[in-house]
C-alpha cells in the first residue's frame, strides 16, 4: 500500500486540568485514529511550570507525525480534537484540559487567519514561541535534535543550547 502521508509535522501537546497524562494520550489516540495523522515519535512526558498566572503544572509532549492534510485542515482537526476532549474557550495562559499546537509543518512558513468552529484563528507555522519555551525545545530536541527550524535556520538542539541559559526560570522535568 502506498503511504499517502507525505508532510512531516511536529505537534506540541499540553494539559494541566484533570488527568493530564490521560488527556494527552486521548488526544494522540483521536489524532491517530482519524486516519489523517500517522504518529511516528513521541517524546517523554515533561512536567512544566505554567507560563502566566499561578496554576497547576502542565504535562507536555512533542510528537513527530506525518499527514496528508493541508495546514488549514490539520488546524481544524487539532481544534476539533481539543473540543472533543472538553476544551472550552479561555484566555491566554489559562488552565487547559488539552492544548495542541502545530509547531512545524515540514519546512513551510505560514501566516494566515482561518475561520474554524465559528472563530477566527491564526495559523502561524512554525509556532512563533518555539525558541522561547523550554517545554517545547526539550521534548523536541529529544525526538528531532537535527530538525532545522525553517525561519531561524538552526537545528533544534542548537536552539536549545543557545537559549537554555536565558530560559532557566522555566521549570521543566521529565516525569516518571
Amino acid at each position: 500500500m502506498i503511504n499517502k502521508m507525505k508532510h512531516k509535522i511536529f505537534l506540541g501537546l499540553g494539559s494541566n486540568i484533570g488527568d493530564r497524562a490521560e488527556n494527552i494520550i486521548s488526544a494522540l489516540s483521536i489524532l491517530q485514529s482519524s486516519g489523517f495523522v500517522n504518529i511516528q515519535k513521541i517524546s517523554s512526558f515533561y512536567e512544566t511550570s505554567a507560563v502566566g498566572p499561578k496554576q497547576r503544572k502542565f504535562y507536555n509532549v512533542v510528537v513527530q507525525a506525518q499527514t496528508n492534510l493541508t495546514p488549514q485542515n490539520l488546524l481544524t482537526l487539532v481544534k476539533q480534537t481539543e473540543v472533543i476532549l472538553g476544551r472550552k474557550p479561555s484566555g491566554k495562559w489559562l488552565p487547559r484540559v488539552i492544548d495542541i499546537d502545530i509547531l512545524f509543518y515540514g519546512r513551510s512558513v505560514i501566516n494566515s487567519q482561518l475561520s474554524i468552529l465559528n472563530s477566527q484563528l491564526p495559523l502561524i507555522v512554525p509556532h512563533k514561541e518555539i525558541e522561547h519555551r523550554l517545554f517545547v525545545l526539550i521534548p523536541l530536541a529529544e525526538i528531532a535534535p537535527n530538525f532545522v527550524h525553517p525561519v531561524l535556520n538552526r537545528k533544534i538542539n542548537n536552539i536549545l543550547k543557545i537559549n537554555s541559559l536565558t530560559l532557566l526560570n522555566q521549570k521543566v522535568r521529565i516525569t516518571a
